[in-house]
């Protein structure tokens, strides 16, 4: 089930972005970029409808995939 992003509290919203950034363990090239900025690359990529908040009843886990990984 695709979680629309704009219903969640502001909070709600960064701590998952948080969460995701920090398990994924990315890799953004020579120059690290900071929680702030990875937080806030999600963000843009939430506004552009590129990746979406997604929940999976049967893990009880939410996600953030590209919406090209989504299958309708």
């Amino acid at each position: 089930m695709i979680i629309p992003w704009q219903q969640l509290a502001a909070d709600t919203l960064n701590n998952l972005i948080e969460s995701f950034v920090l398990r994924e363990g990315t890799d953004y090239g020579k120059d690290e970029k900071t929680l702030e900025e990875k937080v806030e690359d999600i963000k843009q990529q939430l506004r552009l409808g590129s990746v979406v908040l997604v929940w999976s009843e049967l893990h009880e886990t939410i996600n953030i995939l590209p919406k090209t990984q989504l299958h309708f």
